[in-house]
């Protein structure tokens, strides 16, 4: 989207939040709209897809910081402050704002020179605004465009191919393995075409990554809590650990395992351009919540035998450190 294209689009009134809205705000906002207004949700619902558009385009700005500001400011000057008059009693018009802003050129230098000085210096100063060349005939690099995708813990993990749907049109896009929550990604070429010959902008995509209930990324290593019984911690076991492709891999608990001990399983992390992670599974030792009678008895019986070891010892002695 062009710059030019603020001085017009109220994205908070798009998103239904106020001037001050925080990022939370904004976000909850988004995804409620992204929601409603998905085309799976409204199919051959044109309106709904071009509201769903404008939704993604608000967000992508308002979700950025340097980029809301850059939006505030340019409102503030075009149409959401105070405007630059016309002219006419009780303050400086358009051209005195103009004369002034450029060094006051514009009304002694003779017929029309000052009409004409004013026309370049506003076109100068609207090229500078926007990053230069707004006014050139020549070769012009597109605008970009920002965009917000909604992925699986697992496209994440596994670097999936996304179809997005944005202000340009539908592009497919191929995510990074191991992607992260709130990481932006660069598409080159996928923005606004270029004009006169110029390169098509980039397209500045913000990928939200779901959480998965098992594992979590750690680089190019994934992470998961096993849970063991008390029994498997005191005397040791082999235990079964799912992985992200599917299948089942058994790891060593050694007796006397403790919660907290991280055990490595080579080889079934993510597979990056920079080599294959490993899976990190920390234990975590599960005490029931209910015990029956019999099971009682036995733990007291342990309780007696093992009654000289006290798992607190080191405890006390280095809190008298």
């Amino acid at each position: 989207m062009s710059s030019q294209d603020w001085f017009t689009k109220d994205f908070y009134a798009t998103l239904g939040v106020s001037k001050d809205a925080s990022d939370e705000e904004i976000k909850k906002a988004y995804r409620r709209k992204a929601r409603d207004l998905h085309p799976d949700r409204n199919p051959g619902d044109a309106a709904a897809e071009q509201r769903f558009k404008e939704a993604g385009e608000a967000y992508g700005v308002l979700s950025d910081k340097e980029q809301r500001q850059q939006y505030d400011a340019i409102r503030t000057m075009g149409g959401g402050g105070p405007r630059f008059q016309s002219g006419g009693p009780g303050g400086a018009g358009f051209e005195d704002a103009f004369s002034n802003m450029f060094g006051g050129g514009a009304r002694g230098a003779g017929p029309g020179a000052g009409q004409q000085y004013r026309a370049q210096g506003f076109e100068d100063m609207l090229a500078n605004m926007f990053g230069g060349g707004g006014f050139s005939r020549g070769p012009q690099k597109g605008t970009d465009v920002a965009a917000t995708t909604e992925v699986s813990f697992r496209q994440a993990a596994q670097g999936d191919t996304v179809s997005l749907r944005t202000s340009t049109g539908t592009i497919n896009a191929r995510l990074p393995v191991g992607v992260s929550d709130g990481q932006k990604i660069r598409l080159a070429g996928k923005g606004r075409p270029g004009t006169n010959g110029g390169p098509a902008g980039d397209l500045l995509l913000t990928v939200r990554v779901a959480k998965h209930p098992v594992f979590a990324m750690d680089g190019k290593n994934l992470r998961m809590t096993l849970p063991i019984s008390i029994d498997e911690a005191a005397l040791g076991a082999h235990v079964e650990v799912p992985t992200l492709e599917g299948d089942r891999v058994k790891v060593k608990i050694a007796a006397g395992t403790t919660s907290g001990t991280v055990l490595r399983v080579k080889g079934r992390g993510l597979q990056t351009k920079a080599g294959t992670g490993d899976l990190l599974v920390t234990v975590q030792v599960d005490v029931p919540s209910k015990l029956s009678r019999k099971a009682k008895e036995a733990l007291q019986a342990f309780a007696l035998a093992a009654a000289k070891h006290d798992p607190r010892a080191h405890l006390y002695n280095d809190a008298a450190k």
